[in-house]
């Protein structure tokens, strides 16, 4: 089961990261656009500034959610491995749940909460005139590979395959 999980992990990563790499092309594309209207045409393009800060925000959590799947959250991985090597484990089965709680209760069911009040309010973003529930998408479905990727970990570090095993 546990090498099951390991290819799908695998295979989510590498999707993520295909996902990752099209959006910073993109923000790159549309900041330069933006710098580019500013000063050669003289006026910037409106919806670039309201693109790009968009476009962090789904770079940044959905980052956030692949750090956490490859082990690699600075934050949480780092403290772990500095305990003493017979408490690493219990530390690590810890942090998981705490992550996969906070994953579930603020990214993925706040998320979901947030979606459904801005799609409801009928909120648009001024420049590009979306709608905000699909840009507040981004709290859930990183949440939600959160929670996918925290399970695995929990699972491989329960089975004795995890780093302070």
């Amino acid at each position: 089961m546990v090498e099951l999980l390991a290819k799908g992990k695998k295979g989510m990563t590498a999707a993520l990261d295909l996902m990752l790499i099209c959006a910073v092309a993109l923000l790159v594309f549309d900041v330069v656009w933006g710098v580019f209207t500013r000063y050669v045409v003289g006026e910037q393009a409106k919806w670039t500034e309201e693109l790009a800060r968009f476009l962090l925000i789904w770079v940044a959590l959905l980052g956030g959610a692949v750090a956490f799947g490859t082990k690699g959250h600075l934050g949480v991985d780092y403290f772990v491995g500095k305990f003493h090597p017979d408490l690493r484990k219990p530390m690590e089965v810890l942090v998981h749940l705490v992550v996969l709680f906070f994953a579930a209760a603020v990214f993925l069911y706040g998320g979901c909460r947030v979606v459904s009040d801005a799609l409801a309010m009928e909120q648009t973003t001024p420049a590009l005139g979306w709608k905000m529930g699909h840009v507040y998408l981004a709290l859930p479905v990183s949440g939600l590979f959160m929670v996918l990727y925290t399970v695995e970990n929990l699972v491989e570090t329960l089975s004795g395959r995890g780093e302070g095993a």
